[in-house]
């Protein structure tokens, strides 16, 4: 498949559609969406919810807050996804039980959607959110003393911009190596070039300069030596989980490889992970369940950076992500 906007044939549109189409692969979509409903539904009617805590300006700009037991424990801020037009923060806390049973809060964050917003506001929209949680945490209930991002899909694209937006950080008077201790980006598009050319395109209307902002890939280095093993100073970029299913797309898989090389050539610590049987709708089921492959690496991630309290404990994991680990592809 050709990787530029070029014009195309109507078979290979049909062919670049489909790339960008993850329920091409999947047979029983309504069932996943209905289960985030479900489960987020079932956190909110069991857990402790602060809803709707203003993070920027925008009404959509609000996240609801499910602390743990213990004061100062970790949180995680989950951005969902939807191709930046569908779902909320109301089918986005489906992973809350089980990240408050391991100690470790949870946040489920709210943003505008096209057409209402034009990509480069909603971009803009989270990054000013996740900037204002990074560096509020004392205010939030519980007052957690660190914090991490994870996103599914467009969420991944949208953590990754908000990540890489260093002049933002740097406003905001931090980096974000000092404000998030680790990020997890699942499933997500990096380069909007191709997609712009897709039906993903019609409510989100951008023209090739806004597609190129927009790009967190385009924000990273292409060529040269890996910033880590040279004179250069690396990104400030936290520790990095990149992950999608082994059944998607081959943009998707192609996406991610990329994404996963200039991040390491920029000198970024990342882990890069291909789930076997999962796929892009049932694996941000995973994300704080021990037993799986991902789960297994966002709670070493999260404990790597200090005591989690409270819950049940059955995150385990002891160290941090070791050298290996980040050179090269984890297939699980």
């Amino acid at each position: 498949m050709r990787t530029t906007g070029a014009p195309r044939g109507e078979a290979e549109q049909r062919e670049l559609d489909r790339e960008y189409s993850p329920s091409s692969l999947v047979d029983d979509l309504a069932d996943h969406l209905d289960r985030y409903a479900a489960d987020s539904a079932r956190a909110r009617a069991e857990l402790t919810v602060h809803r709707d805590i203003p993070c920027g300006p925008l009404p959509e700009q609000s996240l609801d807050y499910f602390p743990a037991p213990d004061d100062g424990a970790p949180l995680l801020v989950f951005v969902h996804g939807g191709y930046w037009q569908e779902l909320s923060k109301s089918e986005a806390a489906f992973a809350a039980r089980d990240f408050v049973a391991a100690g470790i809060s949870f946040a489920a964050l709210g943003y505008g959607l096209a057409p209402a917003y034009s990509m480069r506001q909603i971009t803009a929209a989270v990054g000013e959110s996740l900037r204002r949680v990074c560096t509020g945490l004392p205010g939030l209930p519980g007052a957690p003393r660190t914090v991490h991002l994870a996103g599914h899909s467009a969420g991944a694209h949208l953590v990754a911009s908000a990540l890489l937006d260093t002049a933002a950080w740097q406003r905001a008077g931090t980096e974000p190596s000092a404000a998030v201790s680790s990020a997890t980006l699942i499933s997500g598009v990096y380069d909007l070039e191709l997609l712009r050319h897709t039906y993903v395109n019609d409510a989100l209307g951008m023209d090739g300069a806004e597609a190129r902002a927009c790009s967190p890939m385009r924000l990273l280095p292409e060529t040269g030596t890996p910033a880590h093993w040279a004179d250069s100073p690396a990104l400030p970029l936290p520790r990095l989980i990149v992950a999608r299913g082994a059944n998607e797309t081959g943009e998707f898989a192609r996406q991610q490889r990329e994404f996963v090389r200039r991040a390491r050539l920029g000198g970024a610590e990342v882990t890069d992970l291909v789930v076997r049987g999962r796929h892009h709708f049932d694996l941000p089921f995973d994300l704080a369940n021990p037993a799986t492959a991902l789960g297994a690496e966002v709670l070493r991630g999260i404990r790597s950076r200090g005591p989690v309290g409270g819950g049940s404990g059955r995150a385990g994991g002891q160290s941090g992500y070791g050298g290996r680990r980040s050179a090269g592809t984890l297939e699980s």
